[in-house]
């Protein structure tokens, strides 16, 4: 049978860890103990001096303090709950979605959607640009992200490939002639349109071409999340001058 310590050992790695990244220890801890049982835990015997006591003693109350943090965090997502079958406040079951995310890398994919929640993007970025997000290949997917917007674009405009992203966008969104370009807008929401566009795809995509950026799993979240709001312009802009 795990324990904290069997599944984490050092004590400064655990007392470093924010709430949610320990949480997924404590869930891994939990659905150990409850294998083969009634999934109800003891969330006491988590944090007990017979539990700790491989670690060091004079860090005993910081490891308990950090631990109910985690379980809060547990509670409070929906994983673990109070089991009301038991007069003791003190027994929890793991909930549903508890049981789904078996294993610390099962909660750090929940994590990382929630970063980018699946229901604010559009079905071609679910289909090509999420699953490599949560695979935590975060270059790629902005890359993907944005290589979807030039594609959308070129596809609705009916522009050859030989034309860069960028020249794309300006043709695209030429404030005159542009093919994507709003006639309802004013003279600078024209301009403003035009910038976003070519801008996006210089800082974003065109980059990506020639060096690594290294995006965290947060900058890649706001990035692509921008690039599915361009996209739903462009969508939204092919499905309007459809429309009989």
């Amino acid at each position: 049978m795990q324990s904290i310590h069997s599944l984490i050992p050092d004590h400064k790695i655990l007392l470093e860890l924010e709430p949610e990244e320990l949480a997924g220890i404590v869930l891994e801890y939990f659905n150990s103990q409850v294998a083969g049982k009634k999934g109800l835990v003891a969330r006491g015997n988590l944090i007990s001096s017979e539990a700790l006591r491989d670690y060091p003693r004079e860090h005993e109350t910081d490891i308990r303090y950090a631990l109910v943090e985690a379980l809060v965090w547990l509670e409070n997502e929906g994983l673990i709950a109070e089991d009301p079958t038991q007069r003791s406040k003190d027994w929890s079951f793991i909930t549903r979605r508890g049981r789904k995310l078996e294993n610390r890398t099962a909660v750090e994919t929940y994590l990382k959607a929630n970063l980018l929640p699946k229901e604010l993007l559009h079905p071609i970025m679910v289909d090509k640009v999420w699953p490599l997000f949560l695979r935590g290949e975060y270059d790629t997917a902005v890359f993907q992200a944005f290589k979807e917007v030039a594609v959308a674009v070129r596809y609705a405009v009916e522009y050859t490939e030989e034309d860069c992203d960028v020249e794309l966008m300006e043709k695209a969104f030429h404030p005159e002639n542009g093919k994507m370009t709003d006639a309802n807008q004013t003279e600078d929401e024209k301009q403003a349109t035009l910038a976003l566009f070519t801008g996006a795809m210089g800082l974003y995509k065109n980059a990506l071409c020639h060096r690594n950026i290294n995006f965290t799993a947060e900058r890649a979240a706001e990035a692509i999340i921008f690039a599915n709001h361009l996209f739903k312009i462009v969508d939204s802009s092919t499905s309007a001058s459809t429309t009989p």
